[in-house]
């Protein structure tokens, strides 16, 4: 059984191994389907005690791709490198935040990928 380096965790998905580009649009394309109003944001601290992150402009009401979540993920990145960046999923049924995930730390790479 393999384990993961000691490292600090942030979200649920971060126990896993770093998600790949196509896993991340599928992470993003599942939000969608189940009706999640999908919104980028960021902050430069990810402490547990820190629940208010920075909105990267409004919630992406209208999203109804996956390209269109990544292009703000891109674009927040692009202005926001030195910072966390996570997709969150709020369900407006039950008016709470359904999913959220990391997909960009401070200091990866500045490929041209989304993830990690």
């Amino acid at each position: 059984m393999k384990t993961l380096p000691k490292e600090r965790r942030y979200e649920t998905l971060s126990y896993l191994p770093p998600l790949t580009d196509t896993q991340i649009e599928k992470q993003i394309n599942y939000c969608l389907q189940m009706g999640y109003i999908p919104a980028v944001e960021f902050n430069e601290n990810s402490d547990p005690e820190v629940y208010y992150w920075t909105m990267w402009k409004l919630p992406l009401f209208g999203a109804s791709s996956t390209r269109a979540v990544l292009d703000e993920v891109q674009a927040c990145r692009s202005e926001y490198g030195n910072c966390f960046i996570r997709v969150v999923g709020f369900d407006n049924v039950k008016q709470c935040q359904a999913v959220s995930f990391i997909v960009h730390k401070p200091g990866s790479n500045s490929g041209s990928g989304f993830r990690y």
